[in-house]
């Protein structure tokens, strides 16, 4: 008993050490730096700076669960390695986070793909910056999944495999290097077979606009600290350039209809092609859909394309757009505001509501042999959707959660020894009293604690 209690106060202090150093490690580390006037990108907190490798021999290792940074020139084409095993479904996903407000061609972008030892590519995405000639952050993501009952073939082995990321830039483009931030994150098996038909059985027409009127929710400046969402219309406002990053969580069986609106100007009505981009990326990181909205100084909106439900058989779906559909999660949204803008309107704010629809009742999960991790919808993601937390506000409040815990587990503990030593002397005390000859007893001082 007494080294078990030793045991347990060691590893409390432990614990609750490490969970403040995490949460003095999310409030003090320094963010990116930027010219003046340019809006951060607010890298993850606990990314880890790693450099990629022109060959995929001298690659570093990225870790499942953990986040990186890394730059990539203009030229870029460089490789990281990933372990994987036989069992989960790896995603590895890449931001590439340009100097915003720079120019951009058509084709500029990434590529990221996942290679097994062979050098036979598993799969591969691509994000541009397509009719929107300007650079803003943009992700795209790679993934090996094991096919169930396989035969061992391409990307099926446990072992090495390569992470290769690409940039592509024309010689007009802004050709500064670029940031990018990098998840490795896996996906458990499933306890038992899953149907591999997706269902095409969905609503495809948008729904009514939700009730209840606008309100006001400022939008984070990354994925990491995007600002959490629930079904409703939400008012905030952007400057031309700027990023503006919002996230939803949604079930499975559930389905996600998006809309942005930008207001009307009081002065001005040149017209400004392509002036909003609005993306939609899934919890693993992966490109799902954008949309391009010119501007004249009349309110005008755009709206995503329908996404089918949630489920787990969207992945057998060829359809890129569906197959990304395929877990519960945060699904993103970003709204990018063209720098063109301020060659006619000035650099304001312009007047930007998202209206969002959740669409059906959630579901069962396909059943998980693990942690889901990302991958689902938990109560503190349904609250902190509620309260318009920031990932990194809910972040730092599940550290303080942790924190809490440690405390009052670390002080039950001690409280428990302390009465036990108050215990025992008090026993001492009577002992003594009720041995001592009757002319000699005195009131008896506590003595030490007991040695534990």
């Amino acid at each position: 008993m007494t080294t078990q209690r030793i045991r347990t106060v060691r590893g409390t202090g432990r614990r609750a050490a490490a969970a403040v150093a995490a949460l003095c490690a999310v409030v003090a580390l320094p963010g990116p730096a930027w010219a003046a006037g340019e809006a951060p990108y607010a890298y993850d907190s606990a990314a880890q700076q790693v450099k990629g490798a022109d060959t995929t021999t001298n690659s570093a290792q990225l870790k499942p669960g953990s986040v990186y940074r890394d730059t990539v020139s203009r030229t870029g084409k460089q490789y990281y390695r990933v372990d994987l095993d036989g069992q989960h479904n790896a995603y590895v996903s890449v931001v590439a986070v340009p100097p915003p407000g720079g120019k951009a061609d058509y084709t500029d972008g990434i590529k990221v793909s996942l290679q097994d030892g062979s050098g036979s590519q598993c799969s591969a995405q691509e994000a541009q910056f397509s009719s929107a000639g300007y650079t803003r952050p943009i992700t795209a993501y790679a993934m090996r999944e094991v096919e169930p009952g396989g035969d061992g073939g391409n990307c099926q082995s446990p072992g090495a495999y390569y992470v290769l990321v690409e940039r592509t830039s024309k010689s007009t483009s802004t050709p500064e290097d670029w940031g990018l931030e990098i998840r490795h994150v896996t996906e458990p098996a499933l306890k038992a077979a899953a149907p591999t038909a997706p269902s095409d059985d969905w609503a495809s027409a948008s729904p009514q606009p939700p009730d209840g009127g606008p309100t006001k929710r400022v939008g984070g400046t990354s994925y990491f600290d995007a600002t959490s969402l629930t079904e409703g219309e939400w008012r905030d406002d952007i400057r031309p350039g700027q990023t503006l990053f919002y996230r939803v969580p949604v079930d499975w069986g559930q389905q996600l209809f998006a809309t942005a609106e930008l207001g009307s100007s009081p002065t001005g009505d040149d017209y400004v092609s392509n002036a909003l981009v609005l993306s939609l990326d899934n919890p693993a990181g992966g490109h799902v859909d954008d949309n391009t909205l010119s501007y004249s100084g009349k309110q005008a909106t755009l709206a995503l394309d329908p996404q089918p439900p949630v489920a787990y058989e969207n992945r057998f779906e060829s359809s890129g757009d569906v197959s990304d559909m395929r877990f519960a999660g945060w699904y993103y949204l970003s709204a990018t505001l063209s720098p063109e803008v301020v060659k006619v309107y000035g650099d304001k704010p312009v007047p930007l509501t998202l209206r969002v629809n959740v669409v059906g009742q959630a579901q069962d999960g396909p059943g998980y042999v693990g942690d889901p991790g990302p991958f689902a919808v938990t109560d503190d993601d349904r609250d902190a959707a509620a309260s318009g937390q920031s990932g990194s506000e809910a972040s730092t409040s599940g550290t303080m959660k942790l924190v809490a815990a440690v405390a009052l587990g670390a002080g039950a503990v001690l409280l428990l020894g302390l009465g036990g030593w108050v215990l025992v002397a008090r026993r001492r005390a009577t002992r003594a009293q009720a041995q001592a000859p009757a002319h000699t007893q005195e009131p008896t001082q506590y003595g030490p604690p007991p040695a534990w």
